[in-house]
């Protein structure tokens, strides 16, 4: 089969591999789309992994192969696969801190080599307690590629649960890129005052369709005072940062009102930095946070999101590119142009 693998030196290559061979328990999945995930960009980018690999997570395909033992799922089942799950016994499970679980941070679908996800493949090897627990059939009337929302939809949902957000809390979303939208959405489904910034500006006008009452460029527009006008000079109640631009924790602090929380979604990569004022988290009471990966406990509801159309994914959808063309992929998911939102990798489609 034909598969992008990662060399090191952030080369990313499509070439021969062997297809995966399946065991007792696992299934073989012919991948029809997969979603570049800015996470495995910046394993790509920063060499944050050694090589070689095969990377790719938001994937969505049809079971081509079951192995013995088997029984929910049958060749020709459409469906879409997360490539994590916890044991749901150890320490940080009982905590429902999942990502930190041993079990889960040991990748279950693999393409060759370590196991990194294989998206960028045409077919994945998913192995036995992922197929017990972590592939969802898709439904008749969604597609491949809104499938491959499942995932990323996940992480955005539990995301939101951990920021705990009254309705009548005011919650900004820093960056309206895929996931920044993703928030947006699931926020306004969830009848929760949103507002936003970005500095593209079709972005910022999906944004209002997409949910947001309001949504500024921060270089031209005071968002301080704009948000500070619509809570009697208090501050956002909650900030959810949803891309890494430099400087942008120090501004979401300067946004929120003293007792805010703080969400770092996007700061996924050792190599970031982040300064601010230590009295403002301390003396402001404010709570700094992160959220990473996906949630088990949300698997099914994530998937009635995007199966149900709840939130219109298919709307983020901007660019599809061949396997055979995935450099061009990862550039633009990277140096995004005006128009451009999700990249959606096919890797049944070579050129």
């Amino acid at each position: 089969m034909r598969a992008a693998v990662y060399h090191g030196e952030s080369v990313v290559s499509v070439e021969e591999v062997p297809t995966p061979e399946i065991c007792a328990g696992e299934i073989l999945i012919r991948v029809e789309a997969c979603g570049v995930c800015h996470t495995d960009l910046k394993k790509v980018e920063h060499n944050l992994l050694p090589p070689p690999r095969i990377y790719g997570h938001e994937t969505a395909g049809i079971v081509a192969r079951a192995g013995a033992g088997v029984t929910r799922f049958a060749v020709g089942d459409r469906v879409i696969v997360f490539h994590h799950i916890p044991c749901r016994a150890c320490f940080y499970c009982s905590r429902k801190l999942y990502a930190q679980c041993l079990i889960y941070k040991k990748v279950g679908v693999t393409a060759g080599f370590t196991p990194a996800g294989g998206g960028f493949s045409q077919y994945v090897r998913v192995m036995d307690w992922i197929v017990e627990n972590g592939v969802e059939k898709i439904p008749d009337g969604i597609s491949f590629e809104e499938a491959s929302f499942v995932e990323p939809v996940n992480t955005c949902l539990k995301a939101v649960d951990q920021c705990a957000a009254r309705a009548d809390d005011l919650v900004l979303v820093m960056g309206q890129g895929p996931i920044g939208l993703l928030f947006t959405m699931i926020l306004h489904e969830r009848g929760i005052p949103v507002v936003a910034t970005d500095t593209i500006p079709c972005r910022l006008s999906l944004s209002r369709e997409c949910g947001a009452s309001e949504s500024w460029d921060p270089r031209s527009t005071d968002v301080v005072s704009r948000i500070e006008s619509r809570t009697d000079q208090r501050g956002a109640d909650i900030v959810i940062v949803a891309t890494a631009a430099p400087g942008l924790v120090a501004e979401a602090i300067r946004c929120s009102r003293p007792g805010a929380r703080i969400l770092l979604f996007a700061q996924t990569s050792h190599t970031e930095r982040i300064e601010f004022s230590g009295a403002d988290i301390c003396v402001g009471e404010r709570v700094l946070f992160g959220c990473y990966s996906a949630d088990v406990d949300l698997q099914a509801e994530s998937a009635d999101l995007v199966f149900r159309r709840r939130i219109p994914v298919a709307r983020l959808i901007s660019d599809r590119f061949p396997l055979g063309d995935i450099e061009a992929a990862f550039h633009l998911a990277q140096h995004p142009t005006e128009w451009s939102l999700k990249v959606i990798v096919k890797p049944q489609e070579l050129n």
